[in-house]
């Protein structure tokens, strides 16, 4: 009997533990360790931040699911990991403490034969000074920070139905935060609801990012196909903000957020503020801080993690120059190279190097954003590290021999830009690799003919279709499994 620990039940979590429950029979375990009561569709907060959706349409309770698929359900949070077990215990095992009310702040342990990391990240506000919820500006990163964002972005529009001029700041909160793209679909919709009640006139919009171009959403860019012309995502991007009256403000590092200001510089080494009355910037990413411990309980976090607190994993993590980096950098089987037994999917795997070339502002800032790693690759790597512990479990055999490059996988993305059944509109894309092959495609990095952008109402049905595709593939309903990651 095998028994399978899943560290996070978000994305990629979520599906690999699903799978993993679809193919084991039962006299093997799967343990699901979160300390989130609810599974949440993140790519729809942006329209709880704009009231177009409620809370519970984008998530659901992940206790009653569990229990019918046949997974043990820890309310909890881990803190630590030990990969060689200890003198008490020779299996490896985890240490949690749980967050459900009942028992709110015990700890326990849990053994494991493989232990999947799908922890996701530490929504890093602190490393921004006054950045955040219940500070300077809103968020959209969960459905309870959604919810805030609404309320403040309410009282924003009241204040401009009187005739009061409202200034709106969105993007990142810090110099090498990521999730450009989540960002770039929320001020999309807050200019969307805005001209919806037809109060441009009382709107001052602006874009404020770490990117070296605009279109660039930590992937460097990417060159797209579009009604038989190729283009740039940079082109894409401003066109839309154009169209919209959107100003922008690019290679911009934010340092600190006081009530009403921004501070940032940028990659002149200059400073700068940017007033505001509503803002939404995206946090940087950091691991959830799991330290780890050998069979004599010596911390050997250092070996297992990156310093950014994201698991090591099949990746060339050798320091050298952006380009020298090449695809076969990137991990394949998100196994650790210590512990065969041990993966990281999702946002917890630690990539080898950013996608966007590394910058640094003349006073040795680095602004850049990291590298994505949020949806559709996401589930994706979920999957192959599910197909792989099974197939480990069921031959005897760890072969591994499925894989999922970031260097070879394509992505396909929908941004909303406004929500309505006949109004609404969206940019869909899609990108083959997500990270730039340019040995083999020289002239633009990735497979134009699989690279594609195209604006419209129809992407917004998509991307309305994909809400409650995705919902249903979570929640188990008939056939979950024949749905695309």
């Amino acid at each position: 009997m095998a028994k399978i620990v899943v560290l996070g039940a978000g994305i990629s979590g979520h599906t690999a533990a699903a799978y993993l429950r679809k193919w084991l029979n039962k006299k093997h375990e799967v343990v699901v360790v979160t300390p989130n009561v609810y599974y949440q569709w993140i790519p729809s907060n942006i329209w709880i931040g704009v009231g177009r959706m409620t809370v519970d349409q984008v998530r659901f309770k992940l206790g009653p699911l569990y229990k019918r698929w046949g997974i043990d359900y820890r309310q909890a949070k881990a803190v630590s990991i030990h990969p060689e077990g200890n003198k008490d215990n020779s299996k490896g095992f985890v240490t949690i403490e749980y967050t459900s009310e009942e028992n709110q702040g015990q700890t326990d342990t849990v053994d494991y034969d493989f232990l999947i990391n799908a922890t996701g990240p530490k929504l890093n506000f602190e490393a921004t000074e006054g950045l955040g919820p219940g500070k300077n500006t809103v968020s959209v990163c969960s459905y309870s920070h959604a919810t805030e964002a609404w309320e403040k972005l309410q009282q924003a529009i009241a204040k401009m139905e009187k005739g009061e001029v409202q200034k709106f700041v969105v993007g990142t909160g810090h110099p090498m935060a990521t999730c450009q793209g989540a960002a770039f679909e929320y001020i999309l919709n807050v200019a969307y609801e805005i001209k919806r009640r037809k109060l441009e006139d009382y709107a001052d919009i602006t874009w404020i990012s770490n990117e070296w171009e605009l279109g660039d959403f930590g992937m460097a860019g990417a060159y797209i196909r579009k009604g038989g012309y190729i283009t740039s995502t940079k082109v894409f991007t401003e066109s839309f903000f154009v169209q919209r009256g959107i100003k922008w403000i690019k290679r911009a590092g934010v340092k600190k957020v006081e009530p009403g200001v921004i501070h940032y510089e940028t990659l002149d080494g200059e400073n700068h503020e940017k007033e505001f009355d509503f803002a939404m910037l995206i946090p940087g990413f950091s691991g959830p801080g799991l330290k780890a411990f050998d069979k004599n309980d010596e911390d050997i976090t250092s070996k297992v993690f990156m310093g950014n607190g994201f698991m090591k994993v099949d990746a060339d993590y050798t320091p050298k120059p952006y380009d020298e980096w090449v695809i076969e950098d990137w991990p394949e089987t998100y196994q650790n190279p210590d512990y065969e037994n041990m993966f990281a999917v999702g946002i917890a795997f630690a990539p080898p190097h950013s996608i966007s070339k590394p910058r640094k502002s003349k006073n040795g800032t680095p602004i850049f954003p990291a590298p994505p790693r949020t949806g559709m690759p996401s589930g994706v790597i979920g999957k192959v590290v599910a197909q792989n512990v099974y197939e480990w479990i069921k031959t005897g055999n760890p072969v591994l021999k499925h894989r999922a490059s970031m260097g070879k996988m394509g992505a396909a993305c929908v941004v909303s830009a406004g929500y309505g059944l006949y109004k609404g509109a969206a940019a869909t894309m899609t990108v083959q690799p997500i990270v730039p092959d340019w040995k083999k495609y020289p002239d633009y990095g990735r497979n134009i003919k699989n690279t594609v952008g195209e604006p419209g109402l129809a992407g917004h049905w998509l991307k309305w279709f994909m809400h409650y595709m995705f919902l249903h593939k979570a929640k188990g309903y008939p056939f979950w499994y024949l749905l695309p990651e």
